[in-house]
């Protein structure tokens, strides 16, 4: 995972495993997600996660998502809760 950060806001690029997606890139604003991006995958899904994900506690959105299934034992959702799990 890469991240960078001025003034209390941090930028995080996560590679997923596992799944179609390719890269997550997301904003923290202290312990809640201002923004996030994914490239790769199904789309319309991808950008529904992200615009639910947005302005919420990290806490949250972990335990929402982590655990769901798609492919193996892994999905886009779960990579992005594992990704927040790292910081």
């Amino acid at each position: 995972m890469y991240k960078e950060g001025v003034l209390g806001y941090m930028k995080y690029v996560y590679v997923p495993k596992g799944v179609c997606s390719k890269k997550y890139e997301f904003e923290m604003n202290g312990t809640k997600i201002e923004s996030v991006v994914i490239t790769g995958g199904c789309s319309g899904n991808l950008q529904g996660v992200a615009r639910l994900v947005n302005n919420r506690p990290i806490d949250e959105v972990i335990s929402t998502l982590k655990g769901i299934k798609c492919r193996g034992n892994t999905s886009c959702p779960d990579q992005l809760a594992t990704a927040l799990s790292q910081i």
